[in-house]
């Protein structure tokens, strides 16, 4: 597997991955005009200093995590989707994925992540539980933040400040 950032060049494999997952596998009611970011990855994660990551294997795009900066101390992860049939410790891709993205945040001066889910995504909530992360409530997320409309559990981890 490599884990490699990616832009707008995988945009219509980023799309397929993340809308099936979403509308057909969990049945999320979110389409891709609600997600405009997926059309624009260059100037929605990077340009602020986040970033966007793909997994491959054989060639083959099978999870993607992203960043968005938000403030000079502030970062909210945003599409962490791993095809089914590569979920689980046998591939470990999103633990993959999710501590390659913790490296590049504190490598880049940021103090917290931030996230925000749907309670649907049990597997998910579960998976950033293990992962340090904190569920808190909206009233406590930054006010700068970047709700997304169908979110509705959040989540928070402090990054180890080794600088």
């Amino acid at each position: 597997m490599e884990i490699k950032l990616i832009q707008n060049e995988y945009e219509k494999e980023i799309v397929d991955l993340i809308l099936n997952i979403q509308q057909k596998e969990f049945n999320v009611p979110i389409t891709l005009e609600d997600q405009p970011d997926l059309l624009n990855i260059k100037n929605f994660y990077f340009e602020s200093g986040g970033c966007f990551l793909g997994a491959f294997i054989d060639g083959k795009l099978v999870g993607t995590i992203a960043l968005v900066k938000f403030n000079a101390e502030d970062g909210a992860i945003r599409k962490m989707f791993v095809r089914k049939e590569y979920r689980g410790k046998d591939y470990s891709i999103a633990q993959q994925l999710l501590e390659q993205l913790i490296r590049y945040s504190e490598e880049n001066g940021l103090k917290n992540l931030y996230l925000g889910t749907v309670t649907i995504l049990q597997a998910a909530l579960r998976f950033y539980e293990r992962n340090n992360f904190i569920t808190i409530p909206k009233e406590s997320l930054p006010g700068d933040f970047p709700i997304m409309r169908p979110d509705n559990v959040f989540c928070h981890l402090q990054l180890n400040q080794t600088k």
